[in-house]
């Protein structure tokens, strides 16, 4: 599949199209009051492991991150307090252990795409620990007296912190000795996600009650454009502001995520021997989701929104399995599935500047889409028979989860003005895409 045959398919798919929308919805008011309540102490946009107080005293807190859990574990550390190995009686042995300290397990363990998790490791005299579960973690805070404790609990059990926004990231002292956090759990993209606010207490033996949630952010469509990266940890939502300035902010922002998605793909298709052509062409892509970056932002600030930064977590390189399931749903599904409907836009909006943008837009996204489909065929060469067909159904799982988003009923007024597909019509686009392409 090349460009050219992408665009007649295409074709074919756009002519019964007519227009539809894109709903964004979530800027709310009211809800927990966060009077009182102090942001997480941070390292570098991380939660930082200073401000514990546990059970023994240690010399030294290392946090790391176990990327690719359930296949070639890799370790990176992200923050740390303290001195390694500073009362040491064999300090030269004692740091050598440290470095050589792994783990193939660890708390708030996830997968979203990628599969990782998180550990503590500690130094106390010529002992060298790693805490590698939630109960360990519990153990060797003892217990939760600080605010910082309370917040590494909470973010052990899976729930995200925003290091400066409150509404997504706080703690708060109580009289009886527990502690108020307000966390985060999901994320505001594709439609039927939410990104929902909890009100949590934490207890001094360390139980995590939640006491209120409240919806802050709904997913919406626009989460089909664009290649999303394994790592991101921003979610693009912005402060209350008209519904074409939150969609084009929030499209900035997967823009702007792309640009590193395709710089780690050029990156590892260097590392597993692609051919030349295979790295410029990721290279060009991510040439091009910076001129989308810029077009789409200032879209966003016309209608008075301002793109949110994105926040992609470094990552090691990946396996080629690994790489291959990423490039079958952001590349030959969700991108796919992107550039068709930026075609549809440039056909239908009502608004002179987005149909102009989009027009660019959309033979970049097709050129991209190519580019995902020539990945495709090189990788799945290179795996064995059960590799290629986990590479097939993380494909269709992708196309069913594609089919169920663009399903759902969205504004009339939003639609017309980005050109959008009508739900139905969006169906039938995905449809068509599946038995021509997908299947």
């Amino acid at each position: 599949m090349n460009s050219d045959q992408l665009r007649r398919l295409f074709a074919r798919a756009l002519s019964a199209s007519l227009a539809s929308p894109l709903l964004l919805t979530g800027c709310c008011s009211g809800g927990i009051s966060l009077e009182g309540y102090s942001p997480p102490i941070c390292d570098d946009g991380r939660l930082s492991v200073r401000g514990l107080s546990p059970a023994t005293q240690t010399d030294f807190v290392e946090m790391r991150l176990l990327a690719d859990l359930y296949t070639t574990p890799r370790q990176q550390t992200l923050v740390s307090s303290g001195t390694p190995c500073e009362t040491a009686t064999q300090p030269v042995a004692c740091n050598a252990d440290l470095e050589a300290l792994s783990s193939e397990e660890g708390f708030r363990s996830r997968c979203e795409p990628d599969c990782y998790a998180y550990y503590l490791v500690t130094t106390r005299g010529d002992a060298v620990e790693a805490h590698t579960s939630q109960e360990a973690l519990q153990a060797f805070l003892g217990d939760i007296d600080t605010s910082q404790e309370a917040l590494l609990q909470v973010f052990a059990g899976g729930y995200d912190l925003n290091c400066t926004e409150l509404e997504k990231g706080a703690v708060k002292a109580n009289a009886d000795g527990t502690f108020s956090v307000v966390a985060t759990k999901g994320f505001a993209c594709g439609e039927g996600s939410n990104l929902t606010q909890y009100l949590l207490e934490v207890t001094p033996s360390g139980e995590v009650q939640v006491k209120q949630t409240r919806i802050l952010e709904r997913g919406t469509k626009g989460c089909t454009v664009g290649r999303r990266p394994a790592g991101l940890r921003s979610d693009g939502s912005v402060a209350c502001a008209d519904e074409l300035g939150q969609h084009f902010a929030l499209i900035a922002h997967l823009e702007e995520a792309s640009i590193t998605a395709f710089l780690r793909l050029r990156d590892e298709l260097a590392l597993h021997g692609a051919a030349v052509e295979l790295q410029q062409a990721a290279l060009r892509s991510a040439l091009d989701e910076v001129a989308h970056t810029e077009v789409c932002g200032r879209l966003a600030r016309r209608h008075g929104a301002t793109p949110e930064r994105a926040v992609v977590a470094p990552l090691p390189p990946r396996p080629l399995l690994e790489v291959a399931l990423d490039n079958a749903v952001e590349g030959c599904v969700r991108e796919t599935y992107g550039a068709l409907l930026a075609h549809h836009q440039a056909l239908h909006a009502e608004d002179d500047e987005v149909r102009e943008a989009m027009v660019r837009i959309a033979e970049d996204e097709t050129r991209h889409a190519d580019l995902s489909w020539a990945i495709d065929r090189w990788a799945v060469e290179r795996l064995p028979s059960a590799e290629q067909e986990a590479v097939r159904a993380a494909r269709q799982r992708a196309v069913e989860a594609l089919r169920a988003e663009v399903s759902a009923p969205t504004d009339a007024a939003l639609l017309r003005a980005l050109g959008l597909p009508e739900p139905e019509v969006a169906v039938a686009m995905v449809d068509l895409l599946s038995r021509e392409l997908w299947n």
